[in-house]
């Protein structure tokens, strides 16, 4: 499929690498297109290597169905980049939600739009904005967010993509006005995150995500959740190679310790994230907080040797949960974040591996804390009461006075709804 253009823009000015000569034009067949998976992807080394032409782009990007947008047109969709469509500021720069109307181009539908101003402070910022174009441009999974096209005019550079209405699983989480994630919702997530890496690792050149956590899995109406930002994804090693060497790069407390220490990165070194995620979602807990003590401060080396104790697992769940969660889940993922936070490589889970045990758990109902709690009966006059049934121990008057001073419930009954459990299960656990 072609990449939609604009006069106004043009894709070979973005690169700002050397203009490739040009090759006498010659007829060439289509080779027969079966998946993503059995195609050679471009990479933004074949790019700088100045292996492409530039007319020829729009074909060199297998499965791509991206649309060029000019400033213009994105200044129309979020209100000047006003601050009233500002969803959040990452990393890489700010982000507005826009609409697309359904009269802007044939064949795009109406729809809601986040779009990412990029930052172009210094050289990384372009190589990291050309980066999430490849990728995103050429990949396509029910669990990676969809680009729907991108901005390159004059210094500008912008990515659009699906509006994700609940942000990110970080925002979810950790919130000042987030409401608590059901246990069997949290499971789901984790699923769809790891079919996700599943699938980048299994590619026929496998991709390395580098920097997966909580802010950059977004969620869906329906809590699923899709991988985005892929401006330091990179291609992994192939054939006999075991890793490939690069510079340092991801966020601290996600980033696999070899990795940091070698700078030898390997499909591994995501799978060592994602067990960071699984310790947060557990717990309720970011990666870093350094208002803990010292120990405390990297949830992953201070968490990982209680994973293995199921009362200990049990005090540092996240509180949020109120008791309502599968013993037997919460215990297997907990070993399953163990694992991943292996520091021997090969020790390590793959992504599907990881995904074959997180399936099931999407289906456990044993939910704790299903109990029906009767709470004593107010009393109204105690002294009456000690008349009517003769005189009580001092301290046990003392015990009911103080009681009833203190009690919050004014129905003496409290009950918890098991059926409720099982709805909220059925309902956030959609078919994926």
């Amino acid at each position: 499929m072609r990449i939609k253009k604009s006069s106004n823009s043009s894709w070979w000015n973005c690169f700002k690498g050397q203009e490739p000569e040009p090759e006498p034009e010659t007829e060439k067949k289509a080779e027969p297109f079966t998946s993503l998976n059995s195609v050679k992807r471009i990479s933004y080394t074949d790019l700088s290597s100045s292996m492409l032409l530039s007319e020829d782009i729009s074909n060199s990007l297998p499965g791509s169905n991206l649309y060029v947008f000019t400033l213009a047109e994105l200044k129309v969709i979020t209100q000047t980049f006003s601050s009233s469509s500002l969803l959040g500021k990452g990393g890489f720069g700010p982000v507005h939600k826009g609409f697309i109307d359904d009269k802007l181009r044939p064949g795009l539908k109406a729809q809601p739009v986040a779009v990412k101003l990029l930052n172009l402070e210094g050289a990384q910022g372009h190589k990291e904005w050309l980066t999430e174009v490849l990728f995103l441009g050429q990949l396509r999974h029910p669990h990676l967010v969809k680009l729907i096209g991108y901005c390159c005019e004059d210094e500008h550079r912008m990515l659009v993509y699906e509006y994700m209405p609940r942000g990110s699983l970080e925002n979810q989480l950790f919130g000042r006005f987030s409401v608590p994630i059901p246990w069997s919702t949290r499971v789901k997530i984790a699923l769809a995150a790891a079919k996700g890496l599943a699938f980048l690792h299994e590619m026929k050149t496998p991709v390395i995500y580098r920097d997966f956590k909580t802010s950059n899995i977004l969620l869906d109406t329906d809590y699923t959740a899709k991988l985005s930002d892929f401006g330091l994804a990179k291609d992994g090693p192939e054939g006999e190679d075991t890793h490939v060497s690069t510079r340092v790069m991801g966020t601290h407390g996600y980033t696999a310790p070899e990795y940091l220490m070698t700078g030898r990165l390997t499909a591994s070194s995501d799978v060592y994230s994602f067990g960071v995620v699984l310790v947060e979602l557990l717990m309720g807990r970011k990666t870093m907080d350094e208002s803990r003590p010292n120990r405390k401060q990297n949830l992953a080396e201070w968490a990982r040797p209680l994973l293995k104790s199921a009362r200990k697992l049990n005090r540092i769940l996240d509180p949020r949960l109120e008791g309502q969660y599968s013993e037997t889940g919460t215990q297997k993922v907990a070993e399953l974040a163990y694992q991943c936070l292996s520091h021997r490589q090969k020790e390590r889970p793959t992504m599907s591996m990881i995904v074959d045990t997180l399936e099931p758990l999407t289906n456990f109902n044993d939910m704790l804390g299903t109990f029906v709690y009767t709470a004593p009966t107010v009393v109204e006059n105690p002294k009456k009461e000690m008349h009517k049934h003769g005189q009580k121990d001092n301290n046990e008057v003392h015990h009911h006075q103080h009681d009833r001073r203190h009690r919050r419930t004014k129905s003496p009954t409290v009950h918890s709804e098991p059926g409720l459990n099982r709805n909220l299960s059925t309902r956030t656990n959609l078919p994926e």
